[in-house]
């Protein structure tokens, strides 16, 4: 097996206390949850993954979800006691839990940082209580910035999220609550234009004609330009699209995925991607949580599917991610029919081409997909 720019480990919590309108994860939400049971599942397929990748170092450890900080402290224990135990960890493993700012779950801190948990994600969403309740969640910003205190005192990193461009809200709405955001000097910040999917509740809503205020393109683009900006002067530039933090304290693990690295992913709908002598491997687990326990304890394996991409594909999700990325990807993986495609961009100002990378000019930014297309096409 190759490794490329480290090796990481996802694992998927499907669980929520309620399931956001604006949210297309696999989340499911249950009146209860036999946390042993998922703790022998989880680790049966760890120890299962861990046979078909053995060798590498790991060097970080993902809990995403659904809602990651619904596990038990001792489920989270386990998780980790399992994935050292099959891979060799690296000196200094990240691994981040993420977690919703109720004060229930901040209560378990203590219990995941004593687990080995070293760097945890909050979704705060919004600082303004009346948008928290139109995005659907549960808690205050009273406590979002509590369980930003709390995260604090037991983590050495600690980031949240914020999502913009939402329902009624003006650029000047959004500068003030950037600017608020940045006064809780965080280290790391995930800001998101919020997306109207399909499937969600926010996209029944859309279809239907029920979701006012939500801002047009020009305001959306002139938020994006001010978060870049005044991230930027705070010392938080986004090292990808979304990404803020200060140098040194990007998520090692979602620099994995942007990379194009290797990846384990164990939990309901998790995906993986491994390179075999370099050949991409796409792996997919089952997405409805009943139907994957039901596979890892009677068939062993929670896996529903794995793809041998082809080296097109490969190229184009390489491609895909890493122009997500502030540093951009690898002049040497286009080949020389590309040479005139990437000229024309770079005539418009929308990329940038070194003697060994080629990134997305801040103009390019926030028109990338325009650029994946004709890259691409």
């Amino acid at each position: 097996m190759t490794e490329r720019s480290g090796f990481g480990l996802y694992v998927h919590w499907p669980f929520c206390q309620a399931k956001c309108p604006y949210c297309d994860f696999n989340s499911h939400v249950a009146a209860s949850v036999d946390q042993s049971r998922w703790r022998s599942a989880m680790e049966s397929e760890i120890r299962r993954v861990g046979r078909e990748t053995e060798g590498l170092v790991l060097d970080t450890i993902f809990f995403g979800g659904g809602t990651p900080s619904l596990m038990e402290p001792e489920t989270v224990a386990k998780v980790i006691e399992t994935a050292r135990s099959v891979w060799t960890p690296s000196n200094d493993m990240e691994i981040t839990l993420e977690a919703n700012p109720t004060s229930v779950e901040a209560s378990r801190f203590q219990g995941y940082s004593e687990a080995g948990v070293n760097r945890v994600s909050i979704g705060i969403q919004s600082l303004r209580d009346a948008d928290l309740k139109r995005l659907g969640r549960l808690h205050s910003s009273q406590e979002a910035v509590a369980a930003l205190e709390i995260a604090r005192s037991v983590f050495d990193r600690v980031s949240f999220d914020l999502i913009y461009a939402r329902q009624n809200q003006s650029l000047a709405d959004w500068k003030d609550e950037l600017s608020e955001a940045l006064s809780l000097h965080p280290d790391h910040l995930s800001l998101y234009q919020l997306s109207i999917e399909d499937g969600t509740a926010f996209g029944d809503r859309f279809a239907r004609g029920k979701l006012s205020g939500l801002p047009g393109e020009d305001l959306a683009a002139d938020m994006f330009e001010a978060t870049q900006e005044i991230t930027s002067r705070a010392g938080l530039p986004a090292y990808e699209i979304s990404n803020h933090a200060k140098p040194g304290q990007e998520s090692r693990h979602n620099l994995i995925y942007w990379r194009s690295a290797n990846w384990a992913a164990v939990g309901p709908g998790a995906h993986g991607r491994c390179t075999f002598q370099g050949s991409r491997v796409a792996t997919a687990a089952f997405p409805a949580p009943g139907a994957w326990l039901e596979a890892v304890e009677k068939r062993g394996s929670g896996e529903a599917t794995q793809e041998l991409l082809s080296d097109e594909e490969a190229f184009e999700e390489r491609v895909m991610m890493g122009l997500r990325l502030r540093e951009g990807v690898s002049r040497s993986i286009f080949s020389p029919i590309y040479l005139s495609k990437i000229n024309e961009l770079v005539d418009t100002g929308l990329i940038e081409v070194s003697s060994e990378t080629l990134r997305a000019t801040p103009m390019g930014r926030p028109v990338l997909n325009f650029i994946l297309r004709q890259l691409l096409a």
